[in-house]
């Protein structure tokens, strides 16, 4: 976690020296500036055009909402939103989805993944490894493992050239633990193989997160923690001044909390505002204007959430804010479910 203190207190020093936004400034200090959806851009990337990085987040599962307060030993509590679709990885949705004819490969053996990745290089291709975040140097450390998919797009001798937010390399062996780290996933290689054919299934892909956004996600007693149901714990957490689970308990040191959840909205695991403004770029383009319109104002209202917390707002309004972010949330659910 000391990393992670030490890019807060770089984020704040550029606040004071530009008069930025606690997120403005740490997009610009974390090196993430080009305001993206991660898997998305990547994938729009590694296909070289085509289909839109709206399309393909739509496509992927699009947006969620999952709310948790992890506690580990030795470390105050950690707050983790994902405000995109969750847990179900987006790019391989997002391909089968788009008819996008490719590979998926996983093995136990570090010596076999080293061969199919070298051969999908010398193929011509760019493969998608899903690695662990924390073992990549331009990352921050993180008191646990967790993934992110990035593009290997070169290998000479013992040096890697991925793309993750951006351009980074790293020697074959940090490239290989990387790779190695997240058990589930462990080796995981998605090798595109081909062209799209066919009509992208926009309508599954609405269906699938609506049904996400409303209903169970896990099928276990964690589904309180997502969707609609992960905003209003959220908002009721926030407004809880005497509950061990209100924020005024939990929290010995509100400014940190208050950070995180300006991260989680605005940078880690979404696209600004809550990835609500990409995903409405993907309804517009779908031709749903009106459900497009309803997830704008959703997302300009979780920035307004973000903007209050990443400026230590009284927890009061923060908290009156997200209330307001979960009814906004409500009236789109609801227009989401009932396109066909």
């Amino acid at each position: 976690m000391t990393d992670h203190k030490h890019l807060k207190r770089r984020v704040r020093e550029r606040m004071a020296r530009t008069g930025e936004s606690y997120t403005t400034a740490l997009r610009h200090v974390a090196g993430r500036a080009r305001r993206h959806h991660h898997e998305s851009a990547l994938l729009r990337d590694v296909l070289g055009g085509g289909l839109s990085e709206a399309m393909l987040l739509g496509l992927g599962g699009g947006i969620g909402f999952m709310y948790f307060v992890f506690e580990y030993a030795g470390h105050p509590p950690m707050l983790t939103i994902v405000a995109q679709a969750h847990p179900e990885p987006m790019i391989p949705l997002a391909l089968a989805r788009a008819g996008v004819p490719h590979e998926i490969r996983r093995t136990g053996s570090p010596g076999v993944a080293e061969r199919n990745l070298r051969a999908a290089l010398d193929a011509g291709r760019t493969p998608i490894c899903r690695v662990g975040r924390h073992l990549l140097p331009w990352r921050e450390t993180l008191p646990f493992p967790d993934p992110v998919d990035v593009a290997v797009t070169g290998l000479s001798g013992d040096t890697v050239r991925v793309r993750d937010d951006g351009p980074g390399e790293l020697p074959l062996a940090g490239f290989m633990a990387a790779w190695s780290a997240i058990p589930k996933a462990k080796h995981l290689l998605i090798e595109v193989t081909g062209p799209a054919g066919g009509e992208p299934d926009v309508r599954g892909a609405i269906k699938d997160t609506a049904a996400k956004l409303t209903g169970p996600v896990l099928g276990n007693n964690f589904d309180v923690n997502f969707g609609l149901s992960g905003m209003r714990k959220l908002a009721a957490q926030l407004a809880d001044t005497t509950g061990k689970q209100g924020w005024t308990r939990r929290f010995a040191d509100l400014g940190p909390a208050l950070d995180r959840l300006a991260e989680c909205l605005e940078v880690d695991y979404t696209a600004p505002g809550a990835t609500r403004p990409l995903y409405a770029d993907f309804l517009a383009e779908a031709g749903h204007a009106e459900a497009a319109a309803l997830y704008r104002e959703c997302g300009r209202q979780w920035s307004r959430v973000a903007a209050a917390a990443s400026a230590r707002e009284p927890l009061a309004e923060v908290a009156g804010l997200a209330g307001e972010a979960v009814r906004l949330e409500e009236r789109a659910a609801g227009a989401l479910a009932g396109i066909d």
